[in-house]
Parts: structure tokens; sequence; C-alpha cells
């Protein structure tokens, strides 16, 4: 009786896969098999210096590609709303809801609306100059890269500005143009982990007496079995439901920006 299902589930999977090998081996009417294309990456010589010069570009602009996450996430404001996200989770006590999934999309959108005008400048004074010819790729790199780097410089502390300064071991900076992006960049994350710390602390404190007030009736009352999770939770999330919490924190960071 208990092969039963097995013998079912085999029998499925036969049936599945043949139907696979039938489509993926399949001839049309006239006869002649489906075409396959052939992709093939090939290393050799080549007498002409561009045609290296080509590849090379091809090589690291993949490079950049795949390093394109990293610079969403540590050169705008993702860092900070995704941690303060998920300070509110933890103050809520659900570890999982909302899911990592929900967290990280609204942390993206969010971040995309605060640096709309970052992006804007950017298209303006670095991409379409680009685009029409009127700059090179040198001069577009420096232009594109102006406006972050006064997004960073308006959100970096000068405390840990000067730390980064002093430990690369570079001459005072006479000015903010003398400050190259290897110092700027750690500065700035570090800098937006400690906004994001201190305003999940303060999510913290409403969440913390909920819990202690439970933890103390429940004391009084002699229910040492209670876990007082089970009975501060529904009150939690009452009161973020009450207060509108997501709007709260939402505004916060929108307007830490």
């Amino acid at each position: 009786m208990h092969n039963k299902p097995l013998r079912r589930q085999a029998l499925f999977a036969s049936v599945v896969l043949a139907v696979l090998m039938v489509l993926f081996f399949a001839v049309p009417a006239n006869g002649q098999p489906i075409p396959i294309p052939d992709i093939s990456l090939e290393i050799g010589q080549s007498d002409s210096p561009q045609d290296v010069v080509g590849a090379l570009k091809i090589l690291i602009l993949l490079t950049v590609l795949s390093l394109v996450p990293a610079f969403l996430v540590m050169l705008t404001s993702f860092t900070r709303i995704v941690v303060v996200l998920s300070f509110v989770r933890q103050a809520l006590a659900i570890q999982q809801i909302p899911p990592n999934q929900v967290l990280i999309g609204l942390a993206l959108f969010l971040t995309f609306f605060t640096m709309a005008p970052v992006f804007q400048d950017i298209k303006s004074e670095a991409v379409d100059p680009y685009l029409e010819g009127a700059i090179t790729q040198e001069q577009a790199f420096e232009a594109g890269a102006e406006p972050l780097r006064n997004f960073m410089f308006k959100h970096t502390r000068e405390k840990d500005l000067a730390l980064f300064v002093r430990m690369s071991g570079m001459d005072r900076p006479e000015s903010r143009d003398d400050i190259p992006m290897r110092v700027l960049i750690p500065s700035f994350i570090i800098s937006e982990l400690k906004t994001a710390f201190e305003m999940g602390f303060l999510i913290f404190i409403p969440f913390l007496i909920i819990d202690i007030v439970v933890a103390s009736t429940l004391m009084s009352m002699g229910m040492f079995m209670v876990p007082p999770i089970m009975i501060s939770l529904p009150f939690k999330i009452l009161l973020f439901v009450l207060v509108d919490g997501w709007h709260l924190v939402v505004k916060s960071l929108l307007e830490s920006f």
C-alpha cells in the first residue's frame, strides 16, 4: 500500500521526461532538425591591436557591471534604509514578517526615490553629453562622479572623514576636491551605519517599554511559565498599527536625506 504513491510519482516523472525529450528532439514538418545556435569563446592571436583593445574594454565593462550591486548598496542611501527597516522588524520581534524580499524591495524603491535628484544630475551632466559626443569618456566619469561625491559629502561626518584621511597617510586636504574616492567611500559607509543605528535605537524604545511592562505584570501574577513575547507581541503590533508605524518610519527615512 505504501508503494502506490511512489509508483505514481515515478510514472508521472517518466511521462514528464518523455514529453520533454519529444519537445527537445522534435523536428518540424519539413523534416529538418531545429537549428541550435552555436556559441563559442576563443582566445587566439590577432594582428590588429584594436581587436585586443576592444576585447579588454568588453572585459572591463563586464567587471564593472558585476560590481554595480555593490555600488548601489554602498554609495547610495540603501544602507541606511535597509538597516532601519531591519531594526523595525527586530523591534517587533517578528523575524520573518515582512519577508526579506519585501524589505529589500521597499529599500530599493526608497533608494531610487531619494537618489532620483542625484541620478538626474548624473544623466544631465555626464551621460547625455557623452552620448552626444560632446565630452570624452574620462570627462564623463569625472562629471558623473561629482553629484555622487556631493551627496556623500553631505551625509558624511567630519570625524569619520578625518579618520580615513589620517589613516591613508595623505596630506591635509585643502578642499573637497583633494579627497579621493578611496577615502570618501568608507567614511560615508560608517557614517550611514551610525545614523541607521541611532534611528534604530529610537525605534526600539517604545517596544522595549511594552516588553518591560508585560514581563513585570506576568512576574507579579506568578505566571513564570508564560513567555512574555507571546503576550507582548499582539500589543506591539497593535501599537505599530495605531500610530501608522510604516508611514512614520518611511517619513523619517526620507526626511533624513
